[in-house]
């Protein structure tokens, strides 16, 4: 088993074999991942959000059901979820426009972590895609709004999937203080994978 910490406000790339499963553990309680797989082979192949919800015609999916590529194809199965979610597909990664437009210039933030985690993996994507944003307490309202609240995840739940081939696995631990999205105070997050 590999055990990856992601710092407060950092991101990571994880190279995961085919097959492979993957835990992400909120180690404090209250903390969003922002997530993200990219394929191994074909880096102009990412999970995409959007196409996940056209497949299986659901915000997100449930136990056994699989996140898809651009193209449709499977690339992650969901197979457990010791959480209570909810979990998001909707939202962007926080950015640094987000910041400053509350005043917070420089402020680290998941659309930055996102690409140096990338970086450092030697990838190099067109676009930053939308991520699946674990644990971020936001499901839509009848009346259309998405307000964020604090993230319902405790001390120790978690959230695993199955790799369905070779990727890269890429997870922020959200950058979000100033919010009540993570409890106002940003922890650490937990990658195991086990081959």
């Amino acid at each position: 088993m590999e055990n990856v910490i992601i710092e407060p406000q950092t991101g990571r790339a994880l190279e995961v074999a085919r097959g492979s499963l993957i835990e992400v553990v909120d180690l404090e309680g209250r903390q969003v991942g922002d997530m993200w797989a990219i394929d191994s082979a074909a880096p102009e192949r990412w999970l995409s959000t959007a196409h996940t919800r056209d497949r299986l015609e659901r915000l997100f999916p449930t136990t056994g059901e699989a996140f898809r590529d651009q193209a449709g194809e499977p690339m992650l199965e969901l197979v457990a979820d010791t959480s209570p979610g909810p979990h998001d597909m909707l939202y962007p990664p926080c950015n640094a426009p987000l910041y400053e437009a509350e005043g917070l210039f420089g402020h680290p933030n998941c659309h930055d972590n996102f690409l140096g985690a990338v970086s450092a993996a030697g990838l190099s994507l067109p676009v930053v895609p939308d991520p699946v944003n674990l644990f971020q307490n936001s499901p839509p309202r009848p009346d259309g709004t998405l307000p964020v609240g604090t993230a319902a995840s405790k001390a120790g739940d978690g959230i695993t999937f199955r790799a369905l081939r070779d990727l890269w696995f890429v997870l922020t631990s959200c950058s979000v203080d100033n919010w009540p999205t993570n409890g106002y105070a940003c922890t650490p997050l937990a990658v195991r994978v086990t081959r």
